[in-house]
């Protein structure tokens, strides 16, 4: 209730996210809860969960997508499952796939009521949580809680939105908000020399995108790109690309968590969320970024962002040609580096962090 929490699987447990679900199912003073589901898993306590509250009288709406490929069988009968019991269940909008991962929880307290929300850049699924790298946020922020409130309406089909006041969603504005923030960073190096971009993400190909981050090079901002999968910018091309450096990393777990980060001139931005830059996310399904501000914003840019940029283990290196070559130096884990370190963020025995390349 005093401040966010951020959670990064699997390195942090994803039970606070189970007991979160649980313990609202079974407070008398929860009015309602909302989530989207997209890849639930053949076992979910997350559904056992939504089950109980709505058994306690608990208004309880879920999306499910059905188009979540290889797993259409098993979210079609948890609809199912979910239905019978009376809980509230939408399919989305028609002809996009809802891939955002969201949950809102309304509580009465003596204050009015309160709005806690879950954001997270992949499933609620407890089995992936454990091999797949992902970032989850618990906040009370008024904006996003009302973005969150606002954009379950539109996936409901009772209201029609565009703009958000913190969240950025697609289809309706996220690649005009990118793009937006690439430019500026471009125009921002032009006159102070400071620019600099940080994105990590699980695919590259959006041809917009790409142009404008070769656009951003050519007038001089730094960019490091960790990209899991396919990437379809070339780093490295004098006159075009030369100040991009694109690594991926291929280790013990799936890095499947998406960070867009935008040096600003110290007015820095940090989003988190379910999307990478290809035209289906943007273009084709409901997506959504959400900002990390203050200490949050510092503890992802430089006890994760960074850290995995500075990996030689397992990091590969995108070359010119579109050849990968493996990372030199002193075989430095990020992931083995999460697992030692991670826990210890905040506390008295935290081993230091490192820093985010100085965009200098």
């Amino acid at each position: 209730r005093q401040q966010n929490v951020i959670l990064y699987h699997p390195y942090d447990s994803f039970m606070p996210v189970v007991d979160f679900l649980r313990q609202a199912a079974r407070d008398p003073k929860v009015l309602a809860i909302k989530q989207t589901l997209y890849r639930i898993g053949s076992n979910s306590p997350i559904v056992d969960a939504l089950l109980e509250a709505r058994e306690d009288g608990r208004q309880v709406s879920v999306l499910v997508e059905l188009k979540a490929r290889f797993d259409e069988e098993n979210n079609l009968g948890w609809a199912r499952a979910l239905e019978k019991a009376g809980v509230h269940v939408v399919y989305g909008l028609v002809g996009l796939k809802t891939h955002a991962k969201m949950t809102m929880v309304v509580r009465r307290e003596s204050t009015g009521l309160r709005r806690y929300v879950h954001l997270g850049t992949g499933n609620y699924n407890l089995v992936t949580a454990r091999v797949y790298s992902d970032f989850g946020l618990f906040t009370i922020d008024e904006d996003i809680a009302e973005d969150v409130s606002e954009l379950f309406n539109v996936l409901t089909g009772y209201a029609h939105q565009t703009k958000y006041r913190k969240l950025l969603v697609a289809p309706t504005a996220m690649r005009t908000e990118l793009l937006e923030r690439i430019e500026r960073e471009a125009e921002r190096h032009r006159t102070y020399g400071d620019g600099y971009l940080a994105f990590k993400m699980n695919a590259l190909v959006d041809k917009q995108i790409i142009q404008a981050l070769y656009r951003a090079s050519q007038a001089g901002v730094k960019i490091d790109l960790q990209v899991r999968g396919i990437c379809a910018l070339r780093p490295g091309i004098p006159g075009v690309s030369s100040t991009i450096s694109v690594t991926s990393i291929v280790g013990r777990f799936l890095e499947h968590t998406r960070i867009y980060y935008f040096h600003n001139g110290g007015q820095e931005e940090l989003f988190l969320g379910s999307a990478d830059l290809m035209p289906r996310n943007l273009d084709r399904r409901v997506e959504l970024l959400f900002p990390l501000e203050g200490a949050d914003l510092i503890l992802v840019r430089d006890a994760a962002l960074a850290v995995h940029l500075k990996d030689t283990a397992q990091a590969r290196i995108l070359q010119t040609d579109g050849s990968y070559r493996r990372a030199e130096g002193d075989g430095f884990d990020s992931q083995q580096w999460m697992l030692d370190n991670w826990g210890f963020r905040g506390s008295d025995s935290d081993p230091g962090i490192t820093q985010l390349r100085s965009p200098a």
